[in-house]
């Protein structure tokens, strides 16, 4: 321990950050300091240990010879701090941390919150609807839900719901509508976050000729859809996101054709940590409620199939 006197930890920290992120840059924007700060620290701290960590070439920097072990060295041992705070913190049971995407939070966890609140009221819940993936060894969360392939470095993730997507619209504009192809002379409403096309419904729907021209794009999966309801044009949704504007008869489904995607809803926790008693009931309390969905979906599935 009485080496730590000898450096700065700071110093440390930036070298650790240089290193794994490769520049100098990454590493500013990763500790929130500027750029001369990092090369500051990093000079200094190569002072302290009295041989060079990194050389500087014409392309940047690279490990300088033996720097390896030094630097495996700090990056598990800055891990493991990190670890430690993350333990040090858990001492608010009452209080749980959810990263969500704004759509997900506004769309499915917003209109439930009271069902949770009722069935755990000594449990609060903070969500932080952002669409920046959360960095569980850094980041003051207990728990996310993303969307995507389950495939996120540093996380556990745990299949909740496989994504399908299909074609909505207003009731008025499906009247015309009698075959799928017919859609392609609709308005396509486009979000342009999405991490996956309209070539997926067409294919599933025998339309795999066909390309489609969006009419309007935009910037969250929210807007595409109330543009959706305010009768602009068609979208591509999924359940949860279409799930109140269909059994309000907002929205309707045309057509019964889906398309997986190939991703799903996940649940993510920090990778290799115990999973808290507030993280295991929101566990058990979501499955529900998408269940729950999903029962509705059906129900709604099977009267579509009887007009």
């Amino acid at each position: 321990m009485q080496n730590l006197n000898l450096v700065h930890l700071n110093g440390l920290r930036a070298l650790e950050s240089v290193a794994r992120l490769g520049s100098m840059q990454a590493a500013a924007a990763e500790l929130g300091v500027s750029v001369g700060a990092v090369s500051q620290q990093v000079i200094k701290v190569e002072a302290q240990l009295g041989r060079p960590v990194f050389a500087r070439t014409s392309r940047g920097l690279v490990l300088a010879p033996g720097a390896e072990p030094l630097v495996a060295r700090l990056r598990d041992g800055f891990e493991a701090l990190s670890q430690a705070v993350a333990i040090g913190r858990e001492t608010d049971d009452t209080l749980l941390t959810v990263t969500v995407a704004p759509v997900f939070a506004s769309r499915f966890i917003l209109p439930r919150l009271d069902r949770f609140a009722a069935l755990y009221p000594d449990i609060r819940l903070r969500l932080d609807a952002t669409s920046k993936l959360a960095d569980f060894t850094r980041d003051d969360v207990d728990v996310g839900v993303r969307i995507g392939r389950g495939e996120w470095p540093g996380v556990t993730a745990d299949l909740l719901l496989p994504q399908v997507v299909f074609p909505v619209c207003a009731p008025a504009l499906a009247k015309g509508l009698t075959q799928p192809a017919d859609l392609l002379t609709l308005p396509i409403l486009m979000d342009g976050q999405a991490m996956f096309s309209w070539d997926l419904w067409l294919h599933a729907a025998g339309l795999g000729d066909c390309r489609v021209t969006p009419r309007h794009v935009f910037s969250e999966a929210s807007l595409c859809l109330e543009a959706a309801i305010a009768g602009q044009g068609v979208m591509l949704a999924w359940h949860l996101l279409a799930l109140a504007a269909v059994r309000q008869n907002c929205l309707v489904v045309p057509f019964p054709q889906r398309a997986p995607t190939g991703m799903g809803h996940y649940l993510v926790t920090r990778a290799g940590a115990r999973r808290p008693q507030k993280v295991r009931v929101f566990d058990a309390w979501l499955r529900q409620e998408l269940a729950d969905a999903m029962a509705d979906w059906a129900q709604i599935d099977a009267k579509a199939a009887t007009l």
